[in-house]
């Protein structure tokens, strides 16, 4: 279905539904003097979701994504971090509506969409965006990527409440460029959306292992970790909510940093920090007085890493990640990485338990292949030391169904420690005894 310039919406989504004539009805009864409100959109990705990010921008509003599949509890808690003044939902007949809300406050002149970002701790921020720094993103994105507006299309399939969907769409929109809806990542309909035409696609780690990477020109990864080797044409992403999408970009000809974007490291207590500065930085965090940033405008990224001598970035991990133990630091993310590599690993996690030796002990989560026997301690100890300090090996293993994640597969690292912690099970197998460099 064809709408905007280019634009296509997922023929089996609600783009049927309804449509926007009813916005005058909607906005019957709003104040001539208009102070800019929030718009929660609380909408299934598809054509009405597109269209409604427009009409809220073109009344001089910003709006807020809202997952609509999201659980009651956790919707609430959004909604509180989010405090919009209206929300936009379809009714019981699928009809749009939108409805004023109490205590809901108003944004500021310029703001154009506040993003709820829980990251992997669970309690949800409201991250503020303005116009300048949403078209900041979208372009130098699309310098970065050599799009051409006229020969190009985006494919938008991941969930549109988080930054990695969202700033698809607003690519597309905010340069011209062509763009496709899908409802959700479905591996027959993404190969589809590209024999058709759509040449660029934003995916994560466990959608891009269910298709033939070759079929697009240029794919962004973000997300979980990726894999080791990625195809020339797979472009893995170092970003977060606070700066509007990817800001590095990991080549197989070097590291891209976008334009304007300026990375640094401040020495910290658990290592050298990450801060960054540029026009695609967001305003501030929504009902937050504290300015996140530093007197000279650099945001503490919380993430913790290292500018080599080339001028590459390494990214650690997350400040909360890191596990110390016996006095040594493990950083989770090569450790996993390594795991991986098991056949008999589908999925790998780790985290640190208390030790009243060592402080923290380094823990292996696993989930096995459904076709392979379990992996053993030791196997993957020995897979470990082959290539980092000894002090990096689990101590001990646990095996699992799932891993508790973040809806674009992000491991919820301190979430599984606390289930382990209060778990307090016996382990599936460990090493006592040993000093932390054996």
């Amino acid at each position: 279905m064809q709408f905007y310039n280019r634009i296509v919406a997922n023929p089996e989504g609600t783009d049927e539904a309804t449509s926007l004539g009813h916005e005058r009805t909607l906005d019957a009864g709003r104040s001539l003097v208009h102070v800019p409100e929030l718009v929660a959109l609380a909408l299934p990705p598809s054509r009405l979701f597109v269209e409604s990010i427009e009409a809220v921008w073109s009344r001089g509003d910003a709006f807020a994504p809202i997952d609509p599949r999201l659980p009651d509890e956790t919707r609430r808690q959004v909604m509180a971090a989010l405090a919009p003044t209206r929300l936009r939902r379809l009714d019981d007949t699928g009809h749009l509506v939108e409805i004023e809300l109490p205590d809901g406050q108003s944004v500021e002149e310029g703001d154009a969409v506040v993003v709820a970002t829980s990251g992997t701790s669970g309690q949800p921020k409201a991250v503020i965006h303005t116009h300048g720094s949403v078209q900041a993103s979208a372009r130098a994105t699309s310098r970065a990527l050599d799009v051409d507006p006229a020969a190009d299309t985006w494919l938008a399939c991941l969930p549109p409440a988080h930054i990695g969907g969202l700033s698809v769409v607003l690519r597309a929109l905010i340069t011209g460029t062509g763009l496709t809806v899908h409802d959700r990542f479905d591996p027959a309909k993404t190969t589809q959306a590209a024999t058709d035409g759509a040449t660029l696609v934003s995916l994560v780690t466990r959608t891009l292992t269910q298709i033939d990477p070759n079929i697009f020109r240029r794919i962004l990864i973000g997300g979980a970790s990726p894999p080791e080797h990625l195809p020339d044409n797979v472009w893995s992403t170092y970003g977060m909510t606070e700066t509007g999408s990817g800001i590095v970009y990991n080549t197989s000809e070097g590291q891209v940093v976008l334009d304007g974007c300026e990375v640094r490291t401040i020495p910290g207590p658990a290592g050298d920090e990450l801060q960054v500065r540029g026009p695609m930085l967001f305003r501030g965090y929504r009902q937050q007085t504290a300015s996140p940033f530093t007197s000279d405008g650099w945001f503490p990224t919380g993430d913790l890493g290292e500018v080599k001598a080339d001028g590459g970035l390494a990214v650690h991990g997350r400040r909360g990640d890191v596990i110390v133990t016996g006095g040594e630091k493990v950083w989770p993310d090569p450790v996993e990485r390594l795991l991986r590599r098991h056949p008999g690993v589908q999925e790998a996690a780790v985290v640190g338990l208390p030790d009243p030796e060592w402080g923290h002990q380094v823990v292996a989560v696993i989930v096995p292949t459904p076709d392979d026997s379990a992996p053993r301690l030791d196997e993957l100890r020995t897979m470990v030391k082959a290539e980092l300090p000894a002090w990096c090996a689990p101590k001990q293993l646990e095996l699992r169904q799932l891993l508790p994640k973040t809806s674009i597969g992000k491991i919820r690292r301190a979430t599984l420690a606390a289930e382990l912690a209060a778990a307090d099970s016996s382990a599936i197998d460990s090493v006592a005894g040993e000093s932390s460099t054996d």
